[in-house]
């Protein structure tokens, strides 16, 4: 559990450092595992209606790569803000392993890729075409302006 102690009257920092296997298990996400550690800092500050955590997390994710297949592992810096309800406060602590746990998830992309610009595979025989061209023929005619080459 990430809880920080408030204070009513200041904003209150905090720096957790925890172990990607033990805040996230192996089934966290769907393709792709945090790795090393997850480093979580920022602060918990009185708006004088309400409390609002802010902060920044550092992670780094392991994945294969959706276009090429090959392995790949990429930094990722996730910000955070957000206003804490009533019932997330316990006393004078506040558990942010819930606000942690889903910026994690919804900051992360719909495709892994290993890099922007990945090539992918060749669909006749399966290179990785980030490692170089192939030999195929992959001239694909839409079949609606296939009369055309008899001309």
């Amino acid at each position: 559990m990430l809880r920080v102690q408030i204070n009513r009257e200041a904003s209150v920092p905090f720096d957790f450092s925890l172990s990607a296997e033990k805040f996230c298990g192996e089934n966290f996400l769907d393709n792709g595992k945090f790795v090393g550690e997850i480093k979580i800092s920022g602060e918990v500050v009185n708006d004088g209606s309400s409390y609002v955590a802010r902060g920044k997390i550092f992670c780094c994710k392991e994945f294969t790569c959706d276009r090429c297949l090959s392995a790949a592992a990429e930094n990722q810096s996730h910000d955070f803000e957000e206003e804490l309800d009533a019932a997330d406060i316990d006393e004078d602590f506040v558990d942010i392993t819930a606000l942690v746990r889903d910026t994690l998830i919804t900051s992360q992309p719909m495709k892994n890729l290993c890099k922007i610009d990945c090539k992918g595979l060749c669909p006749s025989c399966g290179k990785n075409l980030n490692d170089g061209d192939c030999d195929c023929d992959n001239f694909i005619v839409d079949p609606r302006l296939a009369p055309l080459l008899d001309f």
